[in-house]
């Protein structure tokens, strides 16, 4: 998913919000993977495993989540303290259901 062609946007963020709705609507629980050693990404050092980090992005693990053209943003809880997470869309390796 590399290339786009001129003029076009990309298609990772449609495909990222859909399969999002789709495991909401089917009652699982939405998980992304990040490549964390991509410019821009803002999660907590302690939850980044070689280089990767995934996150549950589920209504109840998450607030204020925003998924836009450009990136995924939310706050969450690491160990019972707010943080903000920011995710180029680049960074976002996959998309899963935990079940």
């Amino acid at each position: 998913m590399n290339a786009t062609p001129p003029g076009m946007t990309s298609n990772r963020p449609y495909l990222l919000r859909a399969l999002y709705e789709w495991i909401l609507d089917n009652s699982m629980t939405p998980h992304i993977l990040i490549d964390a050693e991509i410019d821009g990404v803002d999660v907590p050092e302690h939850a980044i495993q070689k280089g990767k980090v995934v996150l549950n992005v589920a209504d109840t693990a998450t607030e204020n989540l925003r998924m836009d053209n450009e990136a995924v943003e939310f706050k969450a809880r690491f160990s019972g303290k707010p943080y903000p997470i920011y995710i180029p869309m680049e960074a976002i390796i996959a998309i899963y259901a935990r079940e």
